[in-house]
């Protein structure tokens, strides 16, 4: 149910990063075509699961990315994704997540879990969907990931909303991985990010909002919602559903 093929046809968004250095040689199309035919894609080749979110890193939450998520579910707990800041031929590669299920998360040591962000503001808010799948195979997919939790690393700037949305910050992938958090209030997203992906890609956020409210009863208080809550410069507003768990 979760393999997508063609997953792109919904609307594609392109990469904004243009990158320095000379067109590809015919040697080096030569080389990757003989690496296409004798060498395995295995580990890509499983990325079957496509997600589309929003992150913003923890440190500088008014800088904001557009997220999209190609993902091997490895078992029932675990998610392995790689991120890019598009889903067509010219995206780059900007980002990892590692997905687990609360029973996982509830396993790590305390000093561990300030790294991951919880999912259940993005899930009941509609902000992150799975585009092409169907309504009741979507539904099920943002079910199983009820209450989880990610640990997402940006590891090169290519989105910059702090900057007017949707341009580009950097050319190369310079400096430090960023840690990524999620959206646990509404309005603490930049203002136009949503409405840019949805008019984009042709997707309605509120009417996936409205569709997900029976998962607000499955969904329990999760560690970090609070973690960015005093960090805008603009009001926001508690998520219906969405709690926050007492730290000790």
């Amino acid at each position: 149910m979760l393999a997508l093929t063609g997953c792109t046809g919904m609307g594609e968004a392109h990469s904004t990063t243009e990158v320095p250095g000379d067109p590809e040689s015919t040697k080096a199309s030569l080389l990757e075509a003989g690496a296409k035919v004798m060498q395995t894609d295995a580990p890509p080749s499983r990325l079957e699961v496509y997600l589309v979110g929003f992150h913003p890193l923890k440190k500088e939450p008014l800088h904001q990315f557009e997220a999209h998520h190609f993902c091997d579910q490895v078992n029932e707990d675990f998610l392995q994704c790689a991120l890019y800041d598009g889903n067509s031929e010219d995206a780059k590669l900007n980002g990892i997540e590692y997905i687990i299920s609360e029973e996982l998360f509830e396993r790590l040591p305390e000093e561990e879990k300030q790294y991951w962000h919880p999912h259940n503001g993005e899930i009941i808010s509609g902000q992150l969907v799975a585009p092409n799948l169907p309504e009741i195979a979507e539904h099920e997919l943002m079910e199983s990931k009820i209450n989880s939790y990610g640990k997402t690393w940006h590891t090169w700037h290519t989105w910059d909303t702090a900057k007017g949305g949707g341009t580009t910050e950097e050319s190369l992938p310079l400096g430090e991985p960023s840690l990524a958090w999620s959206f646990n209030r509404d309005g603490e997203a930049n203002p136009g990010l949503i409405e840019a992906r949805d008019e984009r890609m042709g997707i309605d956020t509120e009417e996936r909002r409205r569709a997900r409210q029976d998962l607000v009863p499955l969904a329990k208080p999760q560690v970090g919602v609070d973690s960015l809550k005093d960090e805008f410069p603009r009001p926001t507003q508690p998520i219906p559903g969405v709690e926050a768990k007492p730290t000790n």
